[in-house]
């Protein structure tokens, strides 16, 4: 099942401090204005992530040969559950696939109990995960400060460069990394990109794309490559764990950083054949997929998950509200 795993610690910690709620709080704000006006142009959506590419209907399984230390949480026992998936181009409007972008995979795991991160019972365990192993950012506050930026018009990212100058090379690089070739959602990996708790450990996931036959077209309509591929057969994908070891070489508090350390397989993802459905696709866009949508065993770790916890809740909020 995966790579032999060093080592894990449970040696992790997290490193509050006294004004980050103030800080998210008003972070969540500049991402609820910019949905907010979003929504005049595009209709009522998302913050980000607002254009769904595909909904479909997955299974997780899990399996019974996993070591001791990750029979964890979801993956205590071998089990399968339904789940549902999300597939999203990141932009916060609407836009033609071949557009340079972030890419979206979001699963929701149906069928689970026991305490959840936010308290009260966990029915179902969100995953959210993106094409990119790691942030632009290491902070949220730098983050917000640059998705909101670049989301200006040419005149407005122009006036915030020349107030602060440091701004134009990290815009340039958060640019460059959109730019990262992504082959398609069926032969992709993805990323949560920030880590979780995984029973006493802290892990980062990833989704492992068994399917490596790339279609040179499927940048021009990502939805008709998926669809044309369940029109033969099911996608499969391997759910993977990297487990912290150490601050240097697995920081929980720095999202920029790349975790440098061997994954393990604790679940295969698979897609069945499928048609598009309609009716499904309208569900899981009114639905809401977000990492504090966990298992207690589960719960979003580091800076940049605490100031999400804020910034959803409050993109929800705007959304149900439109």
């Amino acid at each position: 099942m995966g790579s032999t795993v060093i080592e894990p610690s449970v040696e992790w910690r997290e490193v509050v401090h006294d004004d980050e709620a103030e800080r998210h709080r008003r972070q969540a704000e500049r991402f609820v204005e910019l949905q907010a006006r979003r929504s005049g142009e595009f209709g009522a959506g998302r913050a980000s992530h607002r254009q769904q590419v595909a909904a479909l209907r997955a299974v997780l399984t899990v399996p019974s040969d996993l070591p001791e230390y990750a029979q964890q949480g979801l993956f205590r026992v071998p089990d399968t559950y339904d789940a549902w998936v999300r597939l999203s181009n990141g932009g916060f409007n609407r836009a033609p696939d071949a557009v340079p972008d972030v890419h979206g995979f979001a699963v929701k795991v149906f069928g689970t109990s026991g305490p959840a991160a936010l308290g009260g019972e966990a029915v179902c365990q969100d995953l959210v995960l993106i094409n990119h192993e790691r942030l632009s950012s290491p902070t949220s506050e730098e983050f917000t400060t640059l998705v909101t930026t670049a989301a200006g018009t040419s005149g407005q990212v122009l006036r915030a460069v020349a107030r602060q100058p440091s701004l134009f090379p990290r815009l340039r690089a958060a640019s460059a990394a959109l730019k990262t070739p992504f082959s398609g959602f069926a032969t992709q990996d993805f990323f949560s990109a920030a880590p979780i708790a995984f029973g006493p450990y802290a892990v980062r996931v990833k989704l492992a794309a068994r399917a490596d036959q790339v279609d040179p077209r499927a940048s021009g309509d990502w939805a008709a490559d998926v669809h044309a591929r369940l029109a033969d057969g099911p996608l499969h994908y391997d759910l993977q764990v990297q487990f912290f070891v150490d601050e240097q070489r697995t920081p929980i508090e720095d999202a920029s950083v790349v975790w440098d350390t061997p994954c393990l397989t604790v679940a295969r993802l698979t897609v069945p054949r499928q048609r598009p459905d309609p009716a499904l696709a309208d569900e899981i866009e009114r639905a809401s997929f977000d990492p504090w949508t966990a298992k207690a065993e589960h719960r979003p770790l580091g800076e940049v998950m605490r100031a999400r916890r804020i910034a959803y809740a409050a993109s929800r909020q705007n959304r149900d509200a439109q």
